[in-house]
C-alpha cells in the first residue's frame, strides 16, 4: 500500500489536486480504500494515530479528524485505553444499528433481536426494478429471499430481500442462514453494510402477507423499503419488510 503524496506539497496544493478536498477527507479515503481492499478486517485493530500520521506524511490532528467521521459513519470503533478497531457487524450492532423497531414498553435489548425463519431463496434474472434498486447490467442474475421473522416466537416482520449474485456467490450453500445476516455479508462475502436507505409507509396487509403474520387481510403495516450500501458505495440488498406495528414502534434518531 503507498503512501498518500500529500505530505510532500503543501496543504493548498494537496486540496487543488485532489479536487478541492480537505486533508483529513484525503486521508479518510486511503483509509477507506485500505478496508475495502481487506488491508484490515472486521474486528481488526487499526496502527495508532502517531503511526498512521507518519506513515501517510500528514499531522496527528488530520489523521484523528479523518477517523473520528469513520467513527460517526460507524465504520470504525474506538476503545477506551485499547485504541481504534475495524467495526463488526455483531448480534449488538445490528439491534441498534439497522433494527429499528423498538417496544412500545420497555427498552430494545438483547432479548428484542427478532429470529428467522427462511422461507424460500431462488435465482434468477434481475427485473428491471432490481436493477434500478441495485444499479445492475442487463441480463445480471440476483439472489431472492424470503423469510419471516419472529420476536420471542410471536410473528413481527414478513421480508423480501434482494442480492447481486455474483456479489453473493454460493449463499445457496450456507445452511443454515444466520438472523444476523450482516454479519454474513461481512464474513463470508466481504461486503460490509456501512449504511442504508429507507422509506416508510403505512399499507394495509394483502392476503398473503397477513398469512404469514398470522393477521387478517387489510390489518395495517408499516412497509419499510431499504437499500443498503457497501464500503465501496455499490448498492448491495434490496430489502422490503411488512412489519406488524401492534406492539411497536419505528424509532429514528436525528442527529
Amino acid at each position: 500500500m503507498s503512501k498518500v503524496e500529500i505530505g510532500r506539497q503543501t496543504p493548498e496544493q494537496n486540496t487543488r489536486s485532489l479536487g478541492f478536498r480537505p486533508l483529513y477527507a484525503q486521508v479518510k479515503h486511503q483509509l477507506l480504500e485500505r478496508l475495502i481492499n481487506k488491508i484490515w478486517m472486521p474486528g481488526d485493530a487499526l496502527p495508532s494515530e502517531q503511526h498512521l500520521a507518519v506513515e501517510l506524511g500528514v499531522s496527528q490532528g488530520t489523521v484523528r479528524k479523518a477517523l473520528d467521521e469513520l467513527t460517526d459513519e460507524n465504520i470504525v470503533v474506538r476503545r477506551q485505553g485499547r485504541g481504534t478497531f475495524v467495526a463488526e457487524h455483531t448480534q449488538e450492532r445490528a439491534l441498534f444499528q439497522y433494527f429499528m423497531l423498538s417496544p412500545d414498553q420497555g427498552k430494545k435489548d438483547d432479548n428484542h433481536f427478532p429470529q428467522s425463519q427462511l422461507l424460500s431463496l431462488d435465482s434468477g434474472s434481475a427485473t428491471h426494478r432490481e436493477r434500478a434498486a441495485l444499479d445492475l447490467a442487463a441480463n445480471e442474475q440476483v439472489w431472492r429471499m424470503e423469510r419471516n421473522r419472529t420476536l420471542q416466537s410471536a410473528p413481527l416482520i414478513a421480508e423480501k430481500i434482494v442480492l447481486p449474485q455474483l456479489l453473493f456467490d454460493g449463499l445457496d450453500k450456507i445452511k443454515p442462514l444466520p438472523s444476523n445476516i450482516y454479519a454474513l455479508f461481512d464474513q463470508i462475502f466481504g461486503q460490509s453494510i456501512v449504511r442504508a436507505e429507507e422509506k416508510l409507509k403505512a399499507v394495509a396487509a394483502e392476503e398473503g402477507t397477513a398469512k404469514r403474520l398470522g393477521c387478517a387481510t387489510g390489518t395495517p403495516l408499516l412497509r419499510i423499503d431499504r437499500i443498503a450500501y457497501a464500503l465501496s458505495g455499490r448498492p448491495v440488498e434490496w430489502r422490503i419488510s411488512y412489519c406488524l406495528t401492534d406492539n411497536f414502534h419505528y424509532v429514528s434518531n436525528l442527529k
